[in-house]
């Protein structure tokens, strides 16, 4: 029990944790501006709890990072408005409404008048799809789904190739026992894979900016990495055989997906077809919420406090 003056004798006593100082010292965290618009994370794939749980992670990570953030969750490909599950378009309607009653109120004070500056010079919501690289056909859904809305929206692009998410990659590798978690280490790992398919969803396009990831993968990993598309006919097959045919015998595959963007199984189903092991999809690593809030920042031009230059190869 604590007294007037302090806590009782004998018990542990809190103190704050000092500051570091001199240059190393990590700085306070941005704020997000005064009148920023809604960050909206466009959410491919079949609504249901998993892929809920899924974007609001990834938000939480984006909100941590920028205090203040407005973020919301728009469904690509939600059939109405169910509780829980809002359309995309219907979120970004409902953005430019808000927009449209705060601009018609009275300005009652220097927030309220900042505020309304940076509406004028700001869209209404800033869109940044849930997809690991390009696809030619969601973000066509995605288009359609701003300009159904009526909202003036700023639609980002995906959110790689990104060194970042060679990191998280890597991490999926390491945790399925597939990689070395730190080659600085030097220890081994008995079911190391000695080639890497890097799985993606999108035609040509995907693959290609799937292959600069897959480059920076291979330097980190020291193996040869190819990346092939899930949904063209023969591509994980192709991939394989060019792999095995260079000497490589143990092989994975590595879904350069956030997930929700593919059937769940069908890279897992990929894999078994030309006989490796899977890693998990990306998913809600702490890299994709930093990349969401980076596409975001970017169109306010805000500077964000973590480094997304990535980390270098270990």
């Amino acid at each position: 029990m604590s007294s007037p003056t302090g806590p009782a004798p004998g018990l542990p006593v809190r103190m704050p944790r000092p500051r570091q100082p001199g240059r190393h010292r990590r700085p306070e965290p941005a704020a997000a501006p005064v009148g920023a618009p809604p960050l909206v994370l466009a959410v491919p794939g079949t609504p249901d709890p998993a892929t809920r749980l899924l974007a609001e992670e990834i938000l939480s990570i984006a909100r941590s990072e920028l205090p203040g953030l407005d973020a919301r969750i728009g469904y690509v490909d939600a059939d109405g408005d169910s509780v829980g599950y809002p359309s995309l378009e219907s979120v970004l309607a409902h953005a430019a409404a808000q927009r449209a009653v705060g601009a018609s109120g009275e300005p009652t004070g220097e927030a309220e008048d900042e505020a309304a500056e940076s509406w004028d010079r700001w869209p209404t919501a800033i869109t940044v799809p849930l997809l690991a690289g390009p696809d030619n056909a969601l973000m066509r859904r995605i288009r359609q789904s701003v300009m159904n809305s009526g909202s003036v929206t700023e639609l980002t692009d995906t959110l790689g190739p990104h060194p970042l998410l060679a990191e998280a990659l890597h991490v999926r590798l390491s945790e399925a026992g597939l990689a070395r978690a730190d080659r600085a280490r030097l220890f081994t790992v008995a079911t190391a894979a000695d080639g890497i398919i890097l799985a993606t969803v999108g035609g040509e396009e995907a693959v290609q900016a799937a292959g600069i990831t897959g480059m920076l993968l291979s330097a980190r990993l020291a193996v040869p990495v190819l990346a092939a598309a899930l949904d063209e006919e023969g591509g994980i097959a192709r991939a394989a055989d060019q792999l095995r045919s260079s000497g490589s015998r143990n092989l994975a595959l590595a879904p350069c997906l956030v997930g929700p963007e593919v059937s769940e199984g069908l890279a897992a189903a990929a894999a078994r077809e030309v006989s490796c092991a899977a890693a998990e999809p990306l998913g809600a690593y702490p890299a994709i919420g930093k990349l969401a809030l980076a596409k975001y920042a970017g169109v306010l031009g805000i500077t964000t406090q973590p480094s997304l230059q990535g980390a270098p190869g270990r």
